[in-house]
């Protein structure tokens, strides 16, 4: 049995639309699973094409990210039409078209990833791989490396390695198979110091200052706790919070909340047994903006322009009209009236 699944196929298709005159930019949005994907496509695509760049649409902001892209010589750059000029072929890892409006600009040749199918927007290109059942992209591009017999180098092999790690969340959320075989495989390969020393950057300095705000804001709520934060220089911090009151014992769940970007933006964190966040952030703001996610993790963004009063008065109301939030005070005041008798 081999030990990853056979793409000769998959090589053939993708091997005839490739040739020396072709300049390609691969595509992401970045954060560690679509950067280090890009890497390994490029990998690829460059012993058979002119040339391949790299680019991103979103600004990279957080400390993991801007250290990965250090450490491991990453040759990403913004995108920008006239960068955008200079190819003639596109290709797309970690997302798909509908997933970014400035990805409805291109024409993308290849598409590769692991996200969710759409039947209502299904994927148009030469060449497409999507394996909604695996953990992280870079699980795909594993695979086509080890097909095609390409050992990848030591920052190559570590990104890859950190991108499984980051998107799976060191493998408890919902991952394959496969995602462990290309993990096992990448640890053999990567530089252990490097990788530990791209974890270990999670805050930046000026941040210290939020932790403090926080937990002087924290209002606790049976067995979870929201925090509004007011105005924060970016929504990393707020992820950053969510994730740091989640390791506080008997806490089950969190939101943390501010603005930024002339937005309300608030961050949902869960055990994933006793509360669904997804569910929790549409029944807060699905009406007055976009939210969704996960029964674990799920975000909520509403326009600073829709809301009428005091950003902090707009969160209590919402909170009290809601009707999993009444639950729990319910719960929690029946809780207190026990311990009191």
């Amino acid at each position: 049995m081999s030990y990853f699944r056979k793409l000769n196929q998959k090589l053939e298709q993708l091997n005839e639309l490739l040739n020396k005159k072709q300049r390609w930019l691969i595509l992401c949005v970045a954060d560690p699973d679509a950067m280090a994907s890009a890497m390994a496509l490029k990998k690829i695509l460059v012993r058979k094409v002119e040339s391949v760049g790299m680019a991103m649409v979103n600004e990279v902001s957080r400390p993991d990210n801007l250290a990965m892209i250090k450490y491991l010589k990453i040759p990403i750059q913004k995108l920008t039409p006239p960068l955008a000029a200079q190819y003639d072929k596109f290709a797309l890892v970690d997302s798909q078209p509908h997933h970014n409006p400035e990805f409805s600009n291109f024409k993308f040749s290849i598409v590769i990833d692991h996200h969710p199918i759409s039947k209502e927007n299904p994927v148009e290109a030469d060449f497409v791989e999507l394996q909604p059942e695996y953990g992280a992209n870079c699980t795909i591009l594993t695979e086509f490396l080890y097909n095609l017999k390409l050992r990848p180098g030591r920052l190559l092999a570590t990104a890859l390695l950190y991108g499984i790690k980051t998107d799976t969340h060191s493998f408890e959320n919902n991952f394959h198979d496969a995602d462990m075989r290309a993990f096992r495989y990448l640890s053999k390969l990567a530089h252990q110091n490097l990788l530990r020393k791209i974890v270990r950057s999670e805050y930046k300095l000026e941040w210290l200052k939020y932790f403090s705000q926080a937990l002087k804001k924290v209002r606790v709520i049976g067995d979870g706790l929201t925090v509004f934060m007011g105005e924060v220089d970016s929504s990393d911090i707020l992820v950053i919070l969510a994730d740091f009151f989640m390791k506080i014992h008997d806490i089950s769940w969190d939101i943390v909340i501010g603005i930024c970007d002339g937005k309300l933006i608030a961050i949902f964190r869960g055990d994933g047994i006793k509360h669904h966040m997804g569910n929790l952030a549409k029944k807060l703001f699905g009406d007055v903006g976009s939210a969704g996610g996960h029964k674990a993790m799920a975000r909520a963004e509403v326009e600073m322009e829709k809301i009428n009063e005091h950003p902090q008065q707009f969160l209590w109301d919402r909170m009290e009209g809601c009707s999993i939030i009444k639950k729990l005070k319910k719960k929690e005041k029946n809780e207190r009236d026990l311990s009191e008798t």
